[in-house]
């Protein structure tokens, strides 16, 4: 029988903690560092028509394997395969940086985004190993604190490494891949010298056809939804043909893990009332932190005029929200032992924050931009954690890497999908307001209207950059085309975010299990594993 799993200690914990929040702190600056560097990246491989896919293929394949992940650690042990992560994230950064063209660049990305599915879900499930929910709280904020980080951090250094011609004799957008690798080597060592967890045996069984079913159709719907849908319509052959076999093959797997031995994502979890509820919400918050996130620079850059790296410095407040409140809420529940309320607040604020940012304009001042983002980033703080800590929770201990991993997915899920949608309102919109821009000056300025065409329209849908060289009064006009185009996009994020909120309300509260609980939980699952 194996021996009872010792009692990690507050110094340990902390330990370990740095080599997983150094693995997590990888994986989400890779999300948001590409985005300000995209533009040398595109100019030296001539491959604007490709650029999209450098970001999708790292979203592609870090959302498609994140379950994957949590399945093969509760058969194959924690560390193995979290270093394993960290190792195929460190070898797609190598190779990026090295590529080529934009072929190479974008396939070394997907390598990149399979370790990072790795490094994201399995943080969680580590922590949800060593640390007893009760206790959980207390170590919550370091992990919004990578989040918060990686939020100002992706933009400030994708900024100043393309901003730089050369850094070291080697292009300056390259450095935002070999920047990964002194971190993942830092992250290796420190799991391999301090994440011990003892490993229970059990009966080797990989569902290949569901991993299979799975991956197939979460990459053709978020192509077709994040690709296809805002470049070619959503009317579009391709576009149809990807959303169709997709939707067919999600259906049939989930007919098969209904009936496969030892399935991926157990449905069986979805009995559980917190887990389907966290889902939905895990998949909500990451939609509206994406929609903030990826809006507010652009929002910066375009109308305020402010440099990637100076935007991206002016996400601070974001970064503040989500630190202060992660850490005070985690606190607060390790010492009660309630946590409904946090979700609850921190949806309601993130709504408001949203809704909030309707009121930017041209002119509106920084610090009342700072307020907004602020309001965001606690909203986040509150939430995003909390939820992963009532799921854990709620439930079994054998269940734990699958479910934490599954939660991470539908959040990631959210993030992909929220980008699109809200990328694909922006660009229509814009387009919109553009047009009846223009009609506006030729009634108004017909002369101005004259230096302000249809051709100049289109170039301004491809690069903000058109928008100095066009004289004032039509630059005022698409700069306000680009402000009412972002009021759409908050207003249709709000909602969404809402919905999160009325979620929030039904989520039912369980005592949080101390150490002695937890003790006991690890030892029926050994005995279960055992038998």
């Amino acid at each position: 029988m194996n021996a009872p799993a010792k009692a990690h200690t507050h110094k340990e914990i902390m330990v370990i903690l740095g080599g997983l929040m150094t693995g997590l702190l990888l994986a989400a600056l890779d999300q948001t560092i590409v985005s300000t560097a995209l533009k040398s990246i595109v100019e030296e491989f001539n491959g604007l028509n490709h650029y999209t896919w450098v970001v999708t293929a790292y979203l592609l394949t870090s959302t498609a394997s994140t379950p994957l992940y949590g399945k093969i650690s509760d058969i194959y042990g924690r560390r193995p395969v979290f270093q394993f992560a960290i190792v195929t994230f460190l070898l797609g950064s190598l190779l990026a940086g090295a590529s080529q063209d934009m072929n190479q660049l974008i396939a070394t990305r997907a390598l990149q985004g399979l370790g990072a599915g790795g490094l994201m879900a399995l943080t969680f499930v580590i922590i949800g190993d060593i640390v007893p929910p009760r206790e959980r709280g207390r170590y919550q904020g370091y992990f919004g604190a990578v989040w918060g980080l990686s939020s100002v951090a992706g933009p400030l250094l994708g900024g100043f490494f393309s901003d730089n011609e050369t850094i070291l004799g080697i292009t300056g957008w390259r450095w935002i891949f070999y920047i990964n690798i002194p971190f993942g080597i830092l992250a290796l060592i420190l799991t391999s010298a301090t994440l011990h967890l003892a490993k229970e045996k059990r009966e080797h069984s990989i569902d290949y056809l569901g991993a299979a079913l799975l991956v197939t159709s979460v990459t053709l719907i978020l192509l077709a939804v994040s690709v296809n849908g805002p470049q070619d319509g959503w009317t579009d052959s391709k576009t149809l043909t990807y959303l169709g076999i997709g939707s067919a093959l999600a259906v049939y797997f989930v007919w098969w893990e209904a009936r496969a031995k030892e399935p991926i994502i157990p449905l069986s979890l979805f009995k559980n009332h917190t887990f389907s509820l966290t889902s939905i919400l895990g998949f909500i918050i990451g939609a509206g932190m994406f929609g903030a996130i990826v809006m507010l620079p652009l929002y910066l850059q375009v109308v305020k005029n402010e440099s990637a790296t100076s935007a991206g410095l002016k996400l601070i407040p974001l970064m503040l929200g989500i630190v202060t409140t992660s850490i005070i809420s985690g606190k607060l529940i390790s010492k009660t032992g309630r946590y409904k309320k946090f979700p609850i607040m921190g949806t309601a604020i993130m709504t408001l924050g949203i809704l909030a940012m309707y009121r930017l304009e041209i002119d509106t001042p920084y610090w009342e931009i700072a307020i907004y983002a602020v309001m965001v980033g606690a909203g986040l703080g509150l939430s995003m954690q909390t939820i992963v800590i009532a799921l854990q929770n709620s439930v079994e201990f054998k269940d734990m890497g699958v479910a934490t991993s599954s939660n991470t997915f539908f959040r990631s899920l959210g993030s992909v999908f929220g980008t699109a949608l809200f990328g694909a309102i922006l660009s229509n919109r814009l387009g919109h307001y553009l047009i009846v821009g223009r009609e506006e000056l030729v009634v108004s300025n017909p002369s101005v209207a004259l230096s302000f065409n249809e051709s100049d329209i289109e170039k301004i849908k491809q690069n903000t950059a058109v928008i100095a060289q066009l004289p004032p009064e039509a630059q005022s006009t698409a700069l306000n085309a680009f402000v009412n185009s972002f009021h759409v996009v908050f207003l249709a994020a709000a909602p969404l975010v809402a919905i999160g909120f009325l979620l929030a309300l039904f989520l039912r509260e369980a005592p949080l299990r101390t150490s002695e609980d937890y003790a006991a939980a690890r030892q029926e699952s050994a005995g279960e594993a055992l038998g």
